[in-house]
């Protein structure tokens, strides 16, 4: 898996079987300290690892593997095992855990694409992180760093509903918004190569109008994440309200969390 067009980020695995595998380390806190690397990471699906990449992937030692997809996705595409980790999956977008996997030529066959809209992502992001049983058992596994992690979290494509989870825990962590954000808007970056080849794959069978209006509902854009932040702030004022509530981690666990994770 290359790109030839632009210099990919340091926090990026090159794996020739997975795409946007980023080790979430590096990036700093608002007190000076910065995430510890080589214990959290985000990814998109894991089913094409080669036998190098899972050698590369065994020696990081993960615990665990943390699917967000729904039951279609994950039994077209299964996670393998990666040594010792413990593979979890609590679909983040409830609604569709029951939804019938269709191919891109079914979705496109059938109009179903017309459904993927930026309005859609809207209310995707807004409702994900209130009341979600998915990223309720990401958190508590947080709340035991010393024998959860190293974890990676993932979805399809890495970018959406691990976006939202990668927010959740860098803003427990202590990192701005503003730098969480940029990580964010990274996949745009490290998915480039993946979404060209879809949009190569999805163009007979489109106009070309169709196609421009997917390419753009596909970009991941600041609205997106906001959507997610502004349903907490107008749920529960403040994010360390937010944690409590949703998750029980108060003052004191947050610090313990923060003492393992950040350095």
């Amino acid at each position: 898996m290359s790109n030839t067009l632009m210099p990919m980020p340091p926090c990026l695995l090159l794996l020739e079987g997975a795409h946007n595998f980023r080790d979430m380390g590096g990036l700093r806190a608002a007190d000076g300290r910065t995430v510890k690397k080589g214990l959290l990471f985000r990814a998109a699906e894991l089913t094409g690892l080669t036998p190098e990449d899972m050698r590369r992937l065994e020696a990081i030692g993960f615990r665990n593997v943390f699917d967000y997809r729904n039951r279609g996705e994950a039994e077209l595409k299964p996670d393998p095992v990666i040594g010792q980790a413990v593979n979890t999956r609590i679909p983040a977008n409830e609604a569709a855990e029951d939804a019938p996997h269709v191919t891109i030529e079914q979705m496109f066959a059938s109009g179903l694409h017309k459904t993927f809209t930026e309005d859609m992502l809207l209310r995707l992001y807004a409702g994900l992180p209130i009341n979600n049983a998915s990223y309720r058992r990401l958190m508590e596994l947080l709340k035991t760093p010393e024998t959860s992690l190293p974890l990676v979290h993932h979805c399809a494509g890495g970018r959406d509903r691990t976006g939202v989870g990668s927010m959740l825990i860098l803003l427990t962590l202590g990192v701005p918004y503003e730098t969480v954000m940029e990580d964010y808007l990274l996949s745009n970056v490290t998915l480039a190569d993946f979404n060209r080849e879809m949009y190569e794959k999805i163009a007979p069978f489109v106009s070309e109008a169709d196609l421009l209006a997917l390419q753009s509902a596909m970009e991941l854009r600041e609205r997106y994440l906001d959507a997610s932040m502004n349903s907490i702030v107008t749920a529960y004022e403040t994010f360390d309200r937010y944690l409590e509530a949703e998750f029980g981690i108060d003052g004191r666990i947050r610090e313990r969390i923060q003492a393992y994770c950040l350095e």
